[in-house]
């Protein structure tokens, strides 16, 4: 069985995919990586296999029928199922009965995200949910830390002691305009259409959150450089969601002497390396909780309806500020050694509902297990008719077709720009050091084989 493994955006999914894949392969699963979006291209040049997806939207279904046609098994989860939005605006943005009914199998983060599958009312009755946990998780756990000790190293080496600040403004931020919850509106009076963002919400709801995101933007903007001022011998670390542009910060970042922008690598070693972590509803604060750093919500303007609603998980698990003088307060005790990451038994039942395997086996290998499973099973892998691959294959190029010249349209939100900011490539030389890595801090001996090709592709064995 070959399992396929798409990315979409390479900071946050290429480490965990990448010990998915040597797993896998230590279970004799030969898996394929690389670019989402090239991957479903060129799908019908791929031998059959399970495709695994990271979301089951309405978008997704017309791929999944592609990939049925073609002969491929689909297994998802859902990204942003962990931080979430209410049960009828996710369901709306996130599901989609048609995309369901091609899955053969969906991993939950935790019971939290399987319940809320199962409340939908289009959930099929016979799609099988498993609570193995996320593989983003794996690398939380301490006994994974290892495999991040050179980026901390030389993280800590050149920061020292910092404050790491992580945003999540990409609903009023994002890498193009319309990717927002509305697009610019051409002339004053002019109602502003629904961008990326908002599709499945209620213009109500939309307009609130690109509200409350904004005030909240503006209030982090004003936080940065009084941060600086408060704590003269601290770097400020500025890290953005990987979808958010970079630009909407270079003026804040101009004006300060002590505060470093990037988006470089994953997330989990800028933590590791970080005294405290400050944010806003971001998903970081709960990978904060899990690895043992302080993490502090700054909530200068408050607006329970999002706050609840959408982002109580990581407010929930850190401690929480609401004017700067809090906020200075706390991050001095941090420094003191008088304060740790927020705890408590209520913190942590809270995060064991959300997260399943933090404990035991990885997410990872519960994962393998469940594609082990459909790889014997004797109805699967059937072979399709010969008029449905022609149908598939068809479809398949005239999907490409369209997807190469819609990314050239005035707008388009998949420019090739985008693409390359959320998926910049990586050297087959650095996939073969992750996976030598990988086995050095599981104590694993087999040997697995990276192998490039078509320039955008790795097979995993």
């Amino acid at each position: 069985m070959l399992l396929l493994i798409p990315i979409e955006n390479q900071v946050r999914e290429l480490d965990p995919k990448l010990l998915l894949a040597c797993i896998a392969a230590e279970h004799g699963l030969s898996s394929v990586i690389g670019s989402r979006r090239e991957m479903d291209l060129r799908i019908s040049s791929f031998p059959r296999g399970v495709y695994l997806s990271k979301s089951v939207k309405s978008g997704n279904g017309r791929m999944f029928k592609v990939l049925r046609k073609l002969g491929h098994e689909v297994v998802a989860w859902d990204e942003e199922a962990l931080v979430h939005l209410p049960d009828e605006i996710y369901y709306s943005r996130r599901l989609s009965p048609s995309a369901l009914e091609s899955v053969s199998a969906l991993f939950a983060w935790g019971e939290d995200n399987a319940e809320m599958w199962r409340r939908y009312p289009h959930f099929p009755r016979d799609l099988p949910i498993h609570v193995t946990g996320n593989p983003r998780v794996d690398l939380l756990r301490p006994d994974m830390h290892g495999f991040y000790d050179q980026e901390v190293t030389r993280i800590r080496k050149t920061h020292g002691d910092f404050i790491l600040v992580n945003t999540n403004f990409n609903h009023v931020n994002a890498f193009s305009p319309g990717q927002n919850l509305f697009q610019p509106t051409q002339g004053p009076g002019d109602v502003a259409e629904f961008g990326e963002a908002g599709r499945g919400m209620t213009r109500a709801y939309a307009e609130g959150l690109r509200d409350h995101k904004q005030a909240v933007m503006e209030s982090f903007k004003n936080m940065i450089p009084a941060l600086e001022r408060a704590f003269p011998n601290r770097v400020i670390v500025l890290r953005p969601h990987p979808t958010e542009n970079l630009a909407g910060y270079l003026e804040v970042v101009s004006r300060c002497r002590r505060v470093r922008l990037t988006n470089e690598g994953n997330v989990v070693p800028w933590l590791l390396a970080a005294r405290v972590l400050v944010h806003n509803g971001c998903t970081t604060g709960v990978e904060a909780y899990v690895v043992g750093v302080p993490a502090v919500s700054y909530r200068a303007t408050v607006d329970d309806r999002y706050d609840d609603g959408f982002y109580r998980l990581p407010n929930r698990v850190s401690h929480q500020c609401f004017d700067f003088e809090s906020l200075r307060e706390t991050l001095s005790q941090v420094f003191k050694g008088e304060l740790g990451a927020a705890g408590g038994e209520e913190r942590r039942a809270v995060v064991d509902r959300y997260l399943s395997g933090r404990k035991g086996l990885l997410a990872c290998e519960r994962i393998v297990s469940v594609l082990e499973g459909l790889a014997t099973a004797p109805a699967r892998f059937r072979e399709p008719f010969l008029h449905e691959r022609w149908q598939g294959w068809f479809q398949a190029g005239l999907r490409r077709l369209k997807k190469r010249f819609n990314a050239f349209l005035p707008g388009s939100i998949n420019q090739p720009a985008f693409q390359k900011h959320r998926y910049p490539g990586v050297r087959v030389e650095d996939v073969r050091d992750r996976v030598r890595r990988f086995q050095m801090v599981r104590g694993k001996r087999p040997h697995i084989v990276v192998k490039e090709f078509g320039g955008r592709f790795f097979h995993i064995s």
